[in-house]
């Protein structure tokens, strides 16, 4: 045999440090892409509960919109002024009232993403959902309340 390789061979391993065995700078390297990674996937989902948390805030805010509609309601034998602004309307509409513009406003959703419409004997409205942005909520004073693909058509009031 070589008595070279044998040299070789019976040298100690290769991780011999100052004060003992440490990690070569692969290993190292490997842990830390590693750790890069599940911190990666951890925070996706962090960031899709999140959205799916502030849907279910919107649905109940809409909730919400309806049993204040209802007590306007109560308090006023109708819902005011025909109106689709929902910020304020006009002064004697349902959605010029403090508590329902009160609720519309904690509906955390982008610009222009709710959508009202109201007569005298019925309401509608809807806002976009955060995780699926092709999607809304809707409530109206049918008493629906439900999901819809796309904005839902509410000039009649209703959630079609």
């Amino acid at each position: 045999m070589n008595s070279n390789f044998l040299k070789v061979a019976k040298k100690g391993p290769a991780r011999t440090a100052v004060g003992g065995a440490g990690f070569t700078l692969i290993e190292l390297l490997v842990v830390i892409a590693i750790i890069g990674i599940l911190s990666g996937i951890v925070l996706t989902s962090l960031s899709t509960a999140r959205n799916k948390a502030r849907d279910a805030q919107i649905k109940s805010e809409m909730a919400s919109l309806r049993s204040q509609a209802e007590i306007f309601y109560d308090d006023n034998s109708d819902y005011g002024t025909a109106s689709t602004d929902c910020s304020g309307g006009t002064a004697d509409s349902l959605w010029a009232n403090t508590q329902v513009q009160a609720i519309l406003d904690a509906i955390d959703v982008p610009s222009g993403a709710v959508a009202c419409d109201s007569t005298a004997t019925a309401w509608a409205a809807s806002a976009q959902l955060v995780n699926d942005t092709g999607e809304y909520w809707c409530a109206d004073s049918n008493g629906a309340s439900k999901q819809t693909t796309g904005a839902p058509t509410i000039t009649d009031q209703a959630c079609d």
